[in-house]
C-alpha cells in the first residue's frame, strides 16, 4: 500500500468518526437517554403514568450512579491504568525500552519488535502496555532520527498501539477480573438464585484452554505479519519533533525527615515489604483456593509494590503521577453514567427483556459468536472495558443463563469483541499520539488489517471451542 493511498484510507475513517462520533462522555449521555426512551415505551406498566414513571426511572438511575460495588469498580478500573502509566515510565523498564530499541534498524524490525513485547506487555496491564508502546514508538522514531535511518512511522505508531487489541483476555481484562471477584455476578443480574455463580474462576476465563490459543496465535501472528507488512512497506520520511520525554526528576534541597521524600531506598523499601506480604498472603497460604485470588485488588497492590520499587524516589512518582492521573479522567466522569444505565436497565425489567431477545435469536453454537460482534459494535459506543462489562455484562449474564452456555467462554467472547475494535476505535490512542507526535490517520490503515487477522484469530478459537 502506498503512502498516499493509505493517507486517502485513513482520512475517509477519520472524517467518519467525526461526522458519526462525539466525546466518548457525550456518547454516554445519548446513551442514558436512549436507555430511559426504551424503557419508557417498553416497560411502562398501564398502570402507573408517563410522569410519575419517569420519575421511578430517575430513582433507579440515581441508585445506578451511586451503587457502592460500582464506585469501586471504577476506583479499581482508575487505579490499574495510573499505576500501569506509573510503572511504564519508571527508569528500569526506560533501560529495558532502549536497549530493544537497538534492534530497530529498519521497518520490519521495528514493527516486529515492538508488536511482541507491546503485545507481552499488555497482556499483564493494559496501562502499562499502551503508554510502553507509546515510549517504545517514540523512542525508535527518535533513534532513526539520530542514525539517519528511514522508518516508516505510521506502521510502527500501529504496532505500539496493538496491545489494545489484547489487553481484555489478560491479567487487567476488566470482565474477567471482575467476574473472578466474590459476588460481582451476582449484583449484575435482577434476581439472585443459586444456580447463580458466586464467582467466575479465571481458569474458564483467562487461563481456559481458548485464551490460551488464541493468545499464543496473537503473539505468534502478528508480529509477524507486521514484520511482513514492513517488508512491503515504502519507508516515509521521519517527522521534525523536538519533543522528548520530561526529566521529572527536581533538584532539591531537602532537609529533615523531607528528605524521605528524596530518599533512593525509603520507597523501595516499603514496596519490598507489600511484594513480601502478597507473596506470604497469596502464594505461600494455604487457605487460598487456585487462582481465585487475582482479582483487581491483587493486581493494584502488585503494581503499587512494583511502581515504589522502580520509582528512584517518592519524589519522582509524585511528580509523574500527575501525567498519570489525567490518563484516566474518561473512567472518572464515564463510568458513573454507564451504573445508571445498568441501574435503569435492571430494575426496570429491559435487562431481561433485551437478554430474552438474544435467545430468541441465538443458539447455543452462535451465541458466543453474536456476543463478539455485538460486543465490538457497543465498544465502538462505550470505548471502554470496565464500562462496557457494566452495561453489556448483565445482557450476556441473563442470556447464558437461560441457555445454559459456559460463562466463561460468554464472557471472553464480550472481551475479544471489546479490545478489537479498538483498533478502528482511536479512542484509547490519544496518548500514542500526543507521545509520539503521529496523527491518527497515519496509524489507521494498520491498525484496521491488525484487526482483521485479530477477528480471525477469536473467531477460529470461538469456533472450535
Amino acid at each position: 500500500m502506498s503512502k498516499s493511498k493509505a493517507n486517502a484510507y485513513s482520512s475517509q475513517f477519520e472524517k467518519v468518526f467525526r461526522r458519526l462520533f462525539p466525546s466518548p462522555f457525550t456518547i454516554a449521555i445519548l446513551l442514558t437517554i436512549l436507555t430511559f426512551s426504551l424503557a419508557i415505551f417498553f416497560q411502562k406498566p398501564v398502570s402507573q403514568t408517563t410522569s410519575s414513571y419517569i420519575y421511578e426511572l430517575a430513582n433507579y438511575w440515581e441508585n445506578g450512579v451511586w451503587n457502592k460495588g460500582g464506585m469501586v469498580f471504577a476506583f479499581q478500573m482508575m487505579l490499574m491504568l495510573v499505576l500501569g502509566y506509573l510503572l511504564a515510565l519508571s527508569k528500569p523498564i526506560d533501560f529495558v525500552i532502549n536497549k530493544l530499541v537497538l534492534l530497530c534498524n529498519t521497518t520490519a524490525k521495528a514493527a516486529f519488535t515492538i508488536t511482541l513485547f507491546t503485545l507481552i506487555v499488555s497482556f499483564f496491564n493494559w496501562g502499562f502496555g499502551l503508554i510502553f508502546g507509546a515510549i517504545f514508538v517514540k523512542k525508535v522514531i527518535d533513534y532513526a532520527t539520530i542514525n539517519q535511518l528511514k522508518i516508516h512511522t505510521g506502521l510502527i505508531g500501529a504496532a505500539g498501539y496493538s496491545g489494545l487489541m489484547v489487553w481484555h483476555g489478560g491479567l487487567s481484562g476488566s470482565a474477567p477480573i471482575k467476574a473472578a471477584e466474590a459476588g460481582n455476578i451476582l449484583s449484575m443480574v435482577e434476581n439472585g438464585s443459586t444456580t447463580i455463580p458466586n464467582a467466575i474462576d479465571l481458569s474458564q476465563t483467562i487461563f481456559s484452554s481458548m485464551n490460551v490459543v488464541v493468545s499464543i496465535l496473537l503473539l505468534l501472528l502478528l508480529p509477524l505479519f507486521m514484520y511482513f507488512l514492513g517488508k512491503k512497506m515504502k519507508e516515509a520520511p521521519l517527522p521534525k519533533t523536538n519533543q522528548t520525554l520530561q526529566k521529572n526528576q527536581l533538584l532539591h534541597n531537602a532537609i529533615g525527615i523531607e528528605k524521605l521524600d528524596y530518599s533512593k531506598w525509603f520507597g523501595r523499601v516499603v514496596g519490598l515489604l507489600i511484594l513480601s506480604y502478597i507473596f506470604l498472603k497469596y502464594f505461600f497460604n494455604s487457605e487460598q483456593d487456585g487462582i481465585r485470588f487475582i482479582t483487581p485488588n491483587f493486581i493494584n497492590l502488585l503494581l503499587i509494590a512494583f511502581v515504589l520499587i522502580f520509582m528512584s524516589s517518592i519524589s519522582e512518582l509524585l511528580q509523574k503521577l500527575e501525567k498519570a492521573i489525567g490518563s484516566s479522567s474518561g473512567i472518572l466522569i464515564q463510568f458513573p453514567l454507564y451504573f445508571g444505565i445498568m441501574g435503569i436497565m435492571k430494575e426496570s425489567g429491559l435487562l431481561t427483556e433485551i437478554a430474552q431477545y438474544f435467545v430468541t435469536i441465538s443458539s447455543s453454537s452462535s451465541f458466543p459468536i453474536l456476543t463478539f460482534f455485538s460486543a465490538g459494535l457497543v465498544n465502538i459506543f462505550v470505548p471502554s472495558g470496565g464500562g462496557q462489562w457494566a452495561v453489556q455484562g448483565p445482557i450476556i449474564i441473563e442470556a447464558s443463563l437461560e441457555m445454559g452456555i459456559p460463562l466463561g467462554k460468554s464472557i471472553m467472547a464480550l472481551a475479544y469483541g471489546d479490545q478489537i475494535t479498538n483498533m478502528l476505535q482511536p479512542f484509547w490512542a490519544l496518548p500514542l499520539l500526543g507521545i509520539t507526535g503521529l496523527k491518527a490517520k497515519e496509524i489507521l490503515p494498520y491498525t484496521l488489517l491488525l484487526m482483521l487477522i485479530g477477528c480471525f484469530i477469536f473467531l477460529f478459537g470461538l469456533f472450535i471451542f
